[in-house]
């Protein structure tokens, strides 16, 4: 029988940061967090996913200036407010019949 080594925890993020530098598997990763039910939300998975998705477009040296403004401004919102706002707009679209869907921009 052949031995299976289960991954460390430092490979599996090693993986899911290689993994998020395709544009594909990053919009979906952060579509996920986005389409949580409330009980299963919790405020860092949101900030942990989009921290993810930078730290694998700085390993791919495709992370602007400006991209990198912008995640530190909305990085201090989440931390004080948990993504209340975001998940308040994604519930009132929900209940107009719409959802969001992330995806690149090509």
């Amino acid at each position: 029988m052949k031995e299976v080594k289960a991954p460390t925890s430092s490979s599996y993020h090693d993986y899911l940061i290689s993994s998020l530098k395709d544009p594909e598997h990053a919009a979906a990763y952060i579509g996920v967090m986005l389409e949580l039910e409330e009980e299963g939300r919790e405020p860092e998975l949101l900030r942990s996913a989009l921290k993810n998705v930078v730290d694998a477009r700085l390993l791919s040296d495709n992370l602007s200036e400006e991209a990198k403004l912008h995640y530190e401004q909305l990085d201090k919102m989440l931390s004080e407010s948990g993504g209340s706002e975001i998940y308040t707009l994604i519930e009132f679209l929900d209940a107009l019949g719409y959802r969001i869907a992330l995806v690149p921009k090509d």
